[in-house]
């Protein structure tokens, strides 16, 4: 069965922003040792590849073999195919055994999962002391406050098709995400840290955003298409014409921690 993202795949890469480079440094001063880190919903590998410049190797695991196909290489991370129907005594053998995992990773992809179980896994991966979880989203683009009225109209159309029990937990910035770690400062349960993304955005690049969203799919496989031309032109003129880039922000959150001992 695909997965929410699979069909996007080949759009996904160019479209999502990449995250700064100072949050991969910021994690790494969070843990004791950089052997080994594991990112978790890797996709296309953005955030491993991120994360392999401050730890020796770096495993990046997707349930989804499409989004794989597009990982970026580095030589210091490998992809793994993880189907949902792997157990989880064969995941934990897979990355490192227990105790051994310096920093795990979950970019835009947490509130997809299964809590408790992978809650279970990263309790018995990661090393104690020393050992830190972090998972981190965004929720919008602030570009305009002309952009930004016409960019809410268009989504307010996309609801009927997302997956509200998935996205309430980006909806409030994961303030209600459960997360019974010990914080080391960069947020905690119920209160996350507040981030911001700045990238320098075509409008080409902006429509491929919108196409990677999984409620766009489930849209197009009922029939029903969120782009369509009329939308497009009032999305491009509120944006200022199709050739302007404009530097926009994303709005993201992150919560990090520490197993409990």
């Amino acid at each position: 069965m695909a997965g929410p993202f699979d069909k996007q795949a080949a759009i996904y890469l160019d479209a999502r922003p990449t995250y700064p480079k100072d949050w991969y440094s910021m994690l790494a001063d969070c843990t004791s040792h950089h052997s080994l880190a594991w990112d978790v919903g890797t996709g296309n590998g953005q955030a491993a590849i991120g994360v392999a410049e401050h730890y020796e190797q770096v495993i990046g695991t997707d349930v989804s073999e499409e989004q794989l196909k597009y990982a970026i290489p580095h030589p210091k991370v490998r992809y793994v195919h993880t189907p949902l129907s792997m157990s989880d005594d064969e995941l934990v053998t897979l990355i490192g055994g227990e105790g051994t995992v310096d920093l795990i990773t979950v970019a835009t992809a947490v509130h997809w999962f299964d809590l408790p179980r992978f809650y279970s896994v990263v309790t018995l991966l990661l090393r104690k002391p020393g050992g830190v979880l972090a998972l981190w989203s965004y929720k919008n683009i602030k570009v305009s406050p002309t952009f930004d009225a016409a960019g809410l109209r268009w989504f307010q159309t996309t609801l009927p098709y997302r997956n509200s029990k998935v996205y309430h937990h980006v909806w409030d910035e994961y303030r209600t995400l459960p997360f019974p770690f010990e914080s080391v400062g960069l947020g905690s349960e119920g209160n996350p840290l507040l981030l911001d993304i700045p990238k320098e955005v075509s409008f080409e690049g902006y429509l491929g955003f919108l196409r990677s969203w999984s409620a766009v799919a489930t849209a197009k496989e009922q029939g029903v298409d969120l782009l369509p031309e009329g939308v497009v032109k009032e999305l491009e003129t509120a944006w200022g014409g199709a050739k302007l880039v404009r530097t926009v922000v994303y709005k993201a959150f992150m919560l990090a921690g520490k197993v409990k001992l």
